[in-house]
This record gives C-alpha cells, structure tokens and sequence, in this order.
C-alpha cells in the first residue's frame, strides 16, 4: 500500500495561489510598466481567472500594492555595535538582493519610476514606504554617530536620502540592458563610497 500524498490545506492553497498571482504580476510589471496590466492579464499569465485574482486582491489598486511589499522585500542585517558596518551591510543586501530576485527588483523600480512621475495610484503607496526605508537607515547612521563608527558631524536625515539616492540607482544600473559587466565590482564600489562618506576621520 502506497502513501497518498498529503490534501494541502486551505490556508495552503491560498498562498500559492497569491504567490502565482504576485509572480505573474510582477513579472508582467517588469515587461510592460503597471498601466498595461489588469487582473484578467494577471490571472491569465497566473493560470486563473480574473476572478480568482479579484478574490485574493480585492482591485487592481490592492494587487499593485501587494506587489510594492513583496517586489522591496528584503533581509536587513542585523545591528552588531558597528553603525557604519551595519549601514555598509544594508547597502550590500539590498543590491545583493536586486541581482537576486531581478524580475522583483525590476517591477519595484518600474513602479518607482511611474511613482515618481506622480502616478496617482502609485505615488501614495511609495510615499510612505520610502519614509519608512529613510526613517531605518537615519536610525542607523545615529547609532553608528552613538558608536563612533559614524562621524559626529553626519545629518542622518541628509545621509539616508544619499544613501537610497545610492541603492536605488545602483540598483536601477544592475537591471538595465545591457547588464552590467561586473557585478561584484559594482556592489563593493558602492559601499566603499558609504564607508568613504560616513566614517571617522583618521
């Protein structure tokens, strides 16, 4: 007698079916830009229906937002008494973590863009997790300013806009065409140039 593979749960079935979605959405996101995608080409692209992504997501609005949080997501380091080690680590996860999840990394900075083109869905939606990502890395330029890691003299609200200034560019160059040649080079570059901005002068 053979085992028969495990029924999965409900509750199982219904994060799949939200990851398909959100897959398919930012992967279509990536090709075409959002104003292209509506959920019966979501569901389509998903192997749904249109009305399985409205039952999940509620609107279009809902399913983009979804995508905002899930295409942005990535582990932040843990703080380890260095401030400026700990800034330098943000900076290399969150590039390290655009070469790895690309298709992601692209819808978020396509929906970025048309956010910052004062998208009218969009825009909202950004303007609060972009303060909160700014709100993080000023947080972590004081306790390196409190450490000494960080030189005193450092504004943490100026320094946290450089540095998204920083991630974000950077990472728009890794998904560009055509890509680019060394991406390792590129990544220690880039926290080199935080560690050169906010460290303790000698």
């Amino acid at each position: 007698m053979t085992d028969r593979p495990a029924r999965r749960t409900q509750e199982q079935r219904r994060a799949e079916a939200e990851r398909r979605v959100l897959d398919a959405a930012m992967a279509l996101i990536a090709r075409s830009g959002s104003r292209a995608v509506t959920l019966a080409e979501v569901g389509e692209a998903a192997g749904y229906s249109r009305g399985i992504v409205y039952h999940h997501f509620g609107s279009r609005e809902r399913l983009l937002e979804a995508v905002v949080d899930e295409a942005q997501r990535f582990d932040v380091p843990a703080y380890q008494g260095d401030g400026l080690d700990h800034l330098v680590r943000i900076v290399e996860a969150y590039l390290r973590n655009v070469v790895r999840r690309t298709p992601a990394a692209r819808a978020f900075l396509q929906l970025w863009g048309e956010a910052i083109a004062a998208d009218p869905a969009l825009a909202p939606l950004f303007a609060r997790r972009d303060a909160d990502f700014r709100q993080l890395l000023a947080d972590v330029v004081r306790q390196g300013v409190a450490d000494g890691s960080v030189r005193p003299d450092a504004n943490p609200a100026a320094a946290a806009v450089l540095v998204v200034a920083l991630v974000r560019g950077t990472g728009l160059q890794l998904i560009a065409q055509p890509p680019v040649r060394n991406v390792p080079a590129l990544i220690r570059e880039a926290t080199r140039s935080v560690r050169a901005a906010f460290a303790v002068s000698p």
